[in-house]
């Protein structure tokens, strides 16, 4: 089984393994509760058809209940989970796997990803096995990895014989990881963006604001045209349902060449999260 959908407007990416992902996604990180249920419905009601979650997010329950209560079919909703670092190992995550399919209350995950190497442990080989194991099982669609270097990726390839399907990276305008996403490109692996708004912090630069007054488009919505054009898979996260629209309104219009360039010449390398070489099993952030 894999995505489709008939009822979205949203663009789609084909992974590696040929599976169709929706290129704009929904985040849910810090969207906790009954709040996040409502907030993820209203979401799939605007056209979202990707939710991003995470067993550390605390609100994998929440993700099941709003893709129940949405009313559509399960085959339209794009559901993506990730291990938590305590959980590696390869038992541990067929654990993991289990509990979040359980609290999700869904017959399958669409991408199961690894939230961080956390190459102190050295188990994020092991751990990825057992990823393909539940690919094989037939109860995760498509594999992948978050916020791996290049020498974690090159490992996961060499020693496990395949190529996760997506990596999940900090990426923005100010940190628009142009080496490790051609590292990407060249092996196939479809880069993801999370913070793809940069936390806001790009929206008060003077290149972003004279882009969006001459586009007449918002920041966000010329930020997040850039990363289509990239070619990334994006999952920005708003609680506000007009900023959530906003946020869809991507796919009708372009950037030129000039303005593509411009926007990744204001690339600081100025990461905001946490560095994956460092991330260890009890990091307090995702």
């Amino acid at each position: 089984m894999t995505y489709r959908s008939e009822t979205s407007s949203i663009p789609a990416i084909v992974l590696a393994d040929g599976q169709i992902m929706p290129k704009l996604g929904f985040g849910v990180y810090k969207v906790a509760g009954d709040e996040a249920v409502s907030t993820i419905v209203t979401a799939l009601e605007l056209g979202y058809r990707s939710i991003d979650t995470a067993a550390f997010y605390g609100n994998e329950d929440a993700v099941g209940r709003a893709v129940r209560e949405s009313g559509l079919p399960r085959d339209e909703v794009f559901v993506t989970t990730k291990l938590w670092n305590a959980d590696h190992g390869y038992d541990a995550a067929l654990r993991a796997f289990d509990a979040s399919l359980q609290r999700l209350g869904l017959d399958r995950i669409d991408l199961f990803l690894i939230h961080w190497p956390v190459p102190s442990a050295d188990l994020y080989v092991d751990t990825f096995r057992a990823l393909q194991a539940l690919k094989r099982q037939g109860r995760v669609v498509s594999i992948g990895v978050s916020n791996f270097d290049r020498e974690h990726l090159e490992r996961v390839i060499d020693e496990t014989g395949e190529t996760p399907a997506i990596n999940q990276i900090e990426l923005h305008p100010y940190f628009a990881q142009s080496e490790l996403r051609a590292f990407h490109a060249a092996h196939g692996i479809v880069t993801e963006a999370w913070s793809p708004l940069g936390r806001g912090a790009e929206f008060n630069d003077s290149v972003i604001i004279a882009l969006a007054d001459k586009l007449n488009r918002t920041p966000a919505q010329v930020i997040l045209r850039w990363h289509m054009q990239l070619g990334n898979v994006a999952i920005p996260k708003s609680m506000t349902p007009a900023r959530m629209a906003e946020n869809l309104a991507v796919f009708d219009f372009e950037l030129t060449g000039r303005e593509m360039t411009q926007i990744a010449g204001i690339d600081k390398g100025a990461r905001q999260g946490g560095d994956p070489a460092e991330f260890a099993m009890d990091a307090p952030t995702a």
